[in-house]
């Protein structure tokens, strides 16, 4: 139904609350028009569903298993592994200095990443201390939130507390999640701040489509010419590009997501007009406020990852901090000199990123990823006690097999879904899961290092795409087809799909949390062989 033209006159005493009417050439009261009842089709796209008792029972309980998974053990091993010897170092760094250090020779060090995610690991320093735990507290904190928000939205897609419980369960179940929530590393710090864009964005989407819904209820006509709503200000976006700034203040990476969750902001726009039964949609929903919403997010988004290096700019000791002056011999910096700075530190950290081309043992190609064709270990050790002849102990960055291999065939068949549902959000799970990836198939030409680990942004809306399809498999509601068994077949697939899920990380759990096993089974967990070892 592309446009709705008529509704039957009913009487409706709500007042509206969400929606002025303004016509430039009549009255509000004229404008308003006579109380309409919606029709239900029209009431069912644009209405959002309320968050009830029984999800936040499963929230919580599927957030809080998540959140104890990870904590167990969580000091093991007591020393840094892999990059925390530089992350949990610099976030020391920064809470002493306020700039990153190099305590070898007294000076400032040079470092590639912005602050934003060392600060984050700061924080669980400034808590519990220097010490492994401390090093890695935040990272379970943000790891165990961005499980309960994929919930969240998970419930607001799909209007279903089984399919947002069973989004929270996969992602808790999920060994990349779960092992790099357990690490000083910054890319559960990346991914948390998507998730949290995501969710705003999400949000923003459900309120101004309730507030067209609120309108057509209270009278408005979507083809009388000169009315312009006004439907107060989108403080979810505003949150939404706030928390991509904060993505790229962790990593650059984040400036992706930036440019795609602005294209979804118009294409919403677009979209809640069309369903209100716009005749212009398309150029109505470009020009009202998409087009401005698009340009300030990236205005924004870039406001607030300069404001992520204020350690830098309130420090005199910086690396590249008086570069400008130094250069040109001037006595003390000009009125501009601080960002003529940070942009000359972003050109080498940029020529630095984009020279990287030196060999790693555990370095892997993007079309690797989601085959899991090269997981990185961060920890090895067979000195530990297990009963057995010969003992090992590691913490292996690797999804969990089951889940990673149904995401290829649960992006194909998001694309047929979305193409025949004609469904939006499929697109947007879609979208939001490939530039997690694709991105960086554009560095392979020039061979630059790349790890697995570039993929965890990508892994929520990959969960997200399987339990789309899931969604699909156990099909609509017993109210909308009430004679089919679709619902029980399919409901019996899911759960034995996360079933299995969960059975699979159970095994491989070991060599996610480190703990001492004979060797004989942790070479039994190499299914893949010498390209998981």
């Amino acid at each position: 139904m592309a446009h709705v033209r008529w509704w039957h006159p009913a009487p409706y005493d709500r007042p509206m609350t969400s929606g002025v009417l303004t016509e430039a050439s009549e009255p509000e009261t004229e404008a308003a028009g006579p109380m309409r009842a919606v029709p239900d089709i029209v009431r069912r796209r644009l209405a959002g569903p309320a968050f009830t008792a029984n999800f936040w029972l499963v929230a919580i309980l599927i957030t809080g298993i998540g959140l104890l998974v990870r904590l167990v053990n969580l000091a093991h091993p007591k020393e840094t592994i892999f990059d925390e010897v530089y992350y949990a170092n610099e976030a020391q760094d920064l809470l002493q200095h306020g700039v990153e250090w190099n305590p070898e020779d007294n000076t400032p060090q040079y470092v590639v990443h912005p602050p934003l995610g060392k600060w984050m690991i700061g924080v669980g320093e400034q808590l519990f201390g220097y010490n492994s735990f401390g090093w890695r507290i935040s990272a379970v904190a943000v790891g165990a939130i961005s499980i309960l928000l994929i919930v969240m939205a998970a419930y607001k897609l799909f209007r279903s507390t089984i399919l947002a419980g069973a989004a929270g369960l996969l992602m808790s179940l999920d060994g990349m999640h779960f092992v790099l929530s357990r690490v000083a590393l910054l890319d559960i710090f990346l991914m948390f701040w998507i998730v949290v864009a995501f969710w705003f964005l999400v949000l923003d989407r459900e309120q101004r489509r309730q507030r067209w819904l609120r309108l057509l209820e209270d009278g408005f006509d979507p083809l009388r010419p000169g009315l312009r709503p006004q439907l107060g200000f989108r403080w979810y976006r505003l949150l939404c590009a706030i928390s991509l700034g904060l993505a790229c203040g962790v990593k650059w990476s984040g400036v992706y997501y930036v440019a795609i969750f602005a294209i979804a902001m118009v294409l919403f726009d677009m979209g809640a007009r069309r369903s209100a039964g716009f005749k212009h949609w398309i150029s109505e929903g470009l020009w009202s406020d998409g087009a401005g919403w698009f340009v300030a997010t990236f205005a924004i988004a870039a406001f607030v990852y300069i404001n992520c290096w204020w350690g830098w700019f309130l420090s005199d000791d910086g690396y590249f901090r008086h570069w400008y002056a130094e250069t040109n011999g001037l006595p003390h910096d000009r009125l501009i000199d601080p960002l003529v700075n940070l942009w000359h530190y972003h050109r080498e950290a940029y020529h630095f990123h984009t020279t990287l081309t030196s060999t790693h043992q555990y370095q892997s190609w993007p079309w690797q990823w989601l085959l899991l064709g090269r997981p990185v270990a961060f920890y090895w050790d067979q000195a530990g006690g297990c009963g057995a002849s010969s003992c090992a102990s590691e913490i292996l960055l690797l999804g969990t097999p089951l889940l990673w291999w149904s995401f290829l065939p649960a992006l194909v068949a998001l694309v047929w879904l979305g193409i025949a549902r004609r469904d939006g959000r499929a697109w947007l799970i879609l979208v939001s899961a490939l530039t997690g990836i694709v991105p960086w198939f554009n560095e392979m030409p020039e061979h630059r290092t790349m790890f697995y680990f570039y993929a965890l942004p990508a892994e929520p809306f990959l969960v997200l795409a399987v339990v789309y399809v899931l969604g699909a498999i156990i099909g609509p509601p017993r109210r909308l087809r009430p004679a089919s068994d679709q619902r029980l077949i399919g409901s019996i697939i899911a759960g034995a799909y996360i079933l299995l899920v969960a059975a699979c990380f159970a095994y491989f759990y070991p060599i996610y949390a480190g703990v001492d096993i004979p060797y004989t089974d942790w070479f039994a967990r190499m299914w893949l062989g010498s390209r998981w070892v």
